[in-house]
């Protein structure tokens, strides 16, 4: 498989102590690799190095062959357009002054020229609608305002915004632990179709082993600040070999009381 992401010895120190600890990591490219973990084990550490917004202590990212710490401003914006992010809270990362078409738009004017000042206001109207039909919602509701969307709308916007510069990755940070059951369902499906689709290279980093399961293809356990275990999906969870491992996936609830009887005695 081609990588589209290569982690090499990254290593990020605070205050001497070690948030991620030599890490050998690859993301290949059109797969979904998941990164879980408790708080604390690095995964966000991990992501923020992986998106340039922190430099590290020691070793490298490389994005389809280039060197992140190695660009200079000029090439590293160009491949910041490559790379997006889905937060776990869709509501604080929009500006509740916005209407929905700047926040899908942001993205656009930031990385285009075409779409700034008012010779390019129709033009963003219309890469939003196309991108909010993308996920499932309404053009029209494109000059409404944040709040007035329920949770898991908010969550689409968000992954709206993210498609808006036709990215080749997209950073998934705990996307569906503020939503509840059923609707975590629906985005994890219109997650997998969009993948489909449009091509998709997803690094989907979650607490959420249940979630895990159902959309990623490998999974890298993360435990204060290195990778213990990797493996694809299928595999780690049927014949977990790291006892870390083992103890998360034996902490996953589970909702059948005849298997909770089988497992206490």
């Amino acid at each position: 498989m081609t990588n589209l992401v290569e982690m090499r010895g990254l290593r990020k120190e605070y205050g001497g102590l070690a948030a991620v600890d030599g890490v050998d990591l690859d993301v290949h490219a059109g797969e979904t690799l998941a990164v879980v973990g408790e708080s604390g084990s690095g995964k966000t550490t991990l992501t923020r190095l992986l998106l340039r917004l922190e430099d590290p202590s020691a070793g490298s990212v490389r994005f389809d062959g280039a060197d992140l710490f190695a660009l200079p401003a000029a090439q590293l914006r160009k491949v910041r357009r490559e790379m997006q992010v889905v937060l776990q809270d869709p509501y604080s990362s929009m500006n509740p002054r916005w209407r929905i078409t700047d926040v899908v738009a942001e993205p656009l004017v930031t990385h285009e020229r075409g779409m700034r000042g008012r010779a390019g206001r129709a033009k963003l109207r219309g890469r939003v609608g196309e991108v909010l039909s993308a996920v499932g919602l309404s053009p029209q509701m494109q000059d409404r305002y944040p709040h007035e969307f329920s949770g898991g709308q908010r969550q689409r916007i968000s992954v709206a915004r993210a498609l808006a510069v036709r990215p080749r990755l997209v950073v998934l940070d705990e996307p569906t632990s503020a939503l509840d059951v059923s609707v975590q369902a629906q985005v994890l499906d219109l997650l997998a179709d969009l993948q489909s689709r449009l091509g998709l290279t997803y690094l989907f980093v979650s607490h959420n082993l249940a979630v895990v399961q159902q959309i990623a293809d490998r999974v890298a356990v993360m435990r204060a600040g290195q990778v213990v275990e990797l493996a694809p999906a299928e595999r780690l969870f049927r014949a977990p070999e790291h006892e870390y491992t083992r103890t998360l996936l034996d902490a996953v609830p589970n909702p059948d009381p005849r298997a909770r009887r089988r497992v206490a005695s």
